[in-house]
């Protein structure tokens, strides 16, 4: 529920950014931060421990065994991401 109240925190100063900012490149330049924590938070929401897998294995090169580590992370991601959009 804390990470859903983040991301509506998120959602609102993305929306106050973009009313402010009049669209081009400075729109882009200026929200960018916001727009990735919102994406961010949103992912962690809909897919809360594969987010936190990649976040934690694909945080650093490290060796051969943390970067399979890390694919493996980002693979159950983008399956449970694609889970659902089909809803």
């Amino acid at each position: 529920m804390a990470r859903q109240m983040e991301c509506e925190r998120l959602h609102k100063a993305l929306y106050d950014c973009h009313r402010r900012v009049p669209a081009g490149t400075g729109r882009e330049t200026a929200c960018r931060h916001l727009n990735r924590a919102l994406a961010e938070c949103m992912v962690a929401v809909v897919c809360p421990d594969e987010s936190e897998a990649v976040r934690s294995l694909c945080s650093s090169g490290g060796t051969k065994l943390k970067r399979s580590q890390c694919q493996e992370a980002q693979l159950a991601l983008s399956v449970c991401l694609s889970s659902h959009q089909q809803e």
